[in-house]
């Protein structure tokens, strides 16, 4: 039987998707805080293999080029290749190009561009082959992507991230690393407008935590303030944000500011959503496909902009598990069916 094993390389996470006669079979999402250094991919890759084995042929992406730990885009590149053809050899191996198609590794110097941070484009290719109209929203942990499928063909403005954020094809917000005072300047609270602290206090992990929202397993980096996981622990963090203690208020009054907060996060992706579906020659009865962590946040998406809205793993006929996972690492699942499916 032949097997492909997807890998997502990120800046906080790595994804992997094993895939088997048309089918993702199994998937893994691990903590990997890239800014730390390039030994927590080799630890990270280490765990996923002795989950998702070996195969006949890998595929990888990445976006976590980004991460600070490298001196610019194209250094993070080539580490990265370089760690996963050593960790994954002697097992055949390509590189995602996205516009440039499946590489070789040794094809890398010559193709940064179109490498990086391209996990998008896998999984809007993916989504091209089964819905062939549909606004295609992926929300995972850090950003937003919004990419447009029109007559089954991806409509993206952008392919960089330059360009992306510039056209709201990308939204850097996400479910769990997202700072809270990104997301506005002020809430209500106790009948005022309060200007929030611009400090690192919380997290939109904890306003999904307070909201009971948040899905099981997703939140795998430490909080602010190292302090536990727990609804009473994100009320703290939450109250920091506005000058005052958990004490303060009751529970209602830091449900309703982490209400107020997750609001502010879907107008931020709603305007976006709208100046891409203003370009695109999208009907009206054209879904908004989730995937991602967020998936709830993008059907509530999809519900603002008045649209159906399909889920990833029901669109690709996989509702039975593992489901869920398919649609938490979209572009490890992408890249393990395009593989299976003879992209390279």
């Amino acid at each position: 039987m032949r097997s492909t094993i997807g890998w997502d390389v990120g800046g906080a996470h790595l994804k992997a998707a094993r895939a088997e006669a048309g089918r993702v079979v199994d998937v893994i999402l691990l903590p990997c805080p890239l800014w730390l250094g390039l030994d927590r991919l080799s630890e990270a890759l280490a765990t996923a293999r002795a989950r998702v084995g070996d195969a006949d042929l890998h595929a990888v992406t990445m976006t976590g080029e980004l991460a600070d730990v490298f001196p610019s885009r194209a250094a993070g590149v080539t580490a990265i290749v370089g760690v996963m053809s050593r960790a994954l050899a002697p097992a055949a191996l390509r590189i995602y190009g996205g516009r440039a198609g499946f590489l070789a590794p040794e094809a890398t110097e010559g193709h940064v561009d179109d490498i990086a941070s391209a996990n998008w484009h896998a999984s809007a290719a993916l989504v091209a082959r089964s819905a062939p109209d549909a606004l295609f929203a992926d929300m995972g942990s850090t950003t937003t992507d919004l990419i447009p499928v029109v007559h089954g063909k991806m409509a993206a403005r952008g392919y960089s991230d330059a360009e992306r954020l510039s056209c709201g094809e990308l939204v850097y917000t996400g479910l769990t690393r997202s700072f809270v005072m990104a997301l506005c300047s002020q809430a209500p609270f106790g009948g005022v407008w309060t200007p929030l602290a611009c400090e690192y206090f919380a997290s939109t992990a904890d306003v999904y935590r307070v909201l009971g929202e948040l899905p099981e397993q997703v939140d795998q980096l430490p909080t602010a303030d190292g302090r536990e996981k727990t609804v009473e622990a994100s009320c703290a963090r939450l109250a920091r944000m506005v000058g005052r203690d958990a004490a303060d208020a009751d529970a209602g009054a830091w449900r309703g500011l982490a209400a107020w907060f997750a609001e502010q996060q879907l107008r931020v992706i709603a305007d976006a959503a709208m100046l891409v579906l203003s370009r695109a020659a999208l009907a009206s009865s054209a879904p908004v496909v989730g995937a991602g962590t967020g998936r709830h946040v993008m059907a509530r998406l999809a519900a603002r902009l008045g649209r159906p809205y399909r889920d990833i793993s029901a669109l690709l006929g996989q509702e039975a598990a593992p489901a869920d996972w398919l649609g938490h690492c979209a572009p490890a699942a992408a890249l393990a069916l395009l593989a299976l499916y003879g992209g390279f």
